[in-house]
Order: structure tokens, then sequence, then C-alpha cells
């Protein structure tokens, strides 16, 4: 399977790449924990069907430490007992704000409050820009039919 486009060979695509990477740097330098930033990459990557991105996310989370209990059971993360209650909020966060077209109200007010219960004004500010990143990552991704499989942890920086 080939890309529609060569995106890595994109003057304008870097151009575009390097304000989302920025973005995503940003975020990674936050005190929203590195465990539960690279769950929400993986649960959006789900939700939008981005192998790309799953495949990138689920193996620097491997190179990181995360385990494999744990990240086979990120799409089912409802009935596993192996997340925490602060993780469980930032998931479901991460589901309605990824299917906000599909959620009349967008993300609820129960569901931003659980979120509230654990993290603070920064760390939400984090979770929010997080998930606005991987959003646009997966949408480009999906899009363009970017390859799965071959992404190994670092390649990119």
């Amino acid at each position: 399977m080939d890309a529609r486009l060569n995106l890595f060979a994109s003057p304008l695509a870097s151009k575009v790449f390097t304000h989302l990477t920025a973005a995503g740097k940003a975020v990674a330098g936050s005190a929203l924990p590195a465990a539960t930033q690279e769950l929400v990459k993986i649960r959006a990557s789900q939700i939008n069907g981005c192998g790309f991105c799953t495949d990138m996310h689920t193996k620097d989370a491997t190179a990181a430490g995360e385990s494999a209990t744990r990240l086979h059971l990120v799409a089912a993360w409802r009935e596993a007992t192996v997340f925490t209650a602060a993780e469980r909020a930032a998931l479901e966060l991460t589901e309605q704000a990824t299917r906000i077209a599909d959620a009349a109200g967008g993300v609820s007010d129960e569901v931003w409050a659980k979120a509230a219960e654990h993290y603070d004004e920064e760390q939400l500010t984090a979770l929010i820009g997080l998930i606005a990143v991987i959003n646009a990552y997966n949408r480009v991704n999906v899009i363009v039919r970017q390859p799965a499989g071959d992404y190994v942890p670092g390649m990119f920086g």
C-alpha cells in the first residue's frame, strides 16, 4: 500500500507539520503524565482508524515501558481494570472530544468534571491540546492513507 501523497518529501507539509510538532512538544513537556499522553494518542488514533499513529504510539509506549496488557486493553478501557481513575477520565474525555461531531452537545459536563477531578488547569490544557494535535495528525494520515507498520521509536526526532 502506498500513500496518496508523499508528505515526507513535501516542503509545504514540512512547514505545516513543524507547527503541529511544536504544539505536540509543548504538551509533551507539560505536567500531564507521559503514560496518559500515550494512552490518549492511542485511543484517539484507534477511534479515527489511523493505523500509522496507532502503530507509532503503541511502539513509543512500549519503548517507554508501558505494559502489553494495558496497550491491548486501550480499545476496551471501560471494561479493563488496569487503568487508574485519572487515566479513565482522560480516555473518556478523549473519546468525547474525538467524536465531537457525533455528540449533540460536544463534551458533556459530567465528563469534563471527571477530568477536572484528576487534572489541574495546566494539565487539562495539555490534555485538550494533545487531543487536538493527535486528531489533526490522524486526519492527515487517514486522508492520505499513510501505511502503518514500519515505524521505529525515535525515527522522527
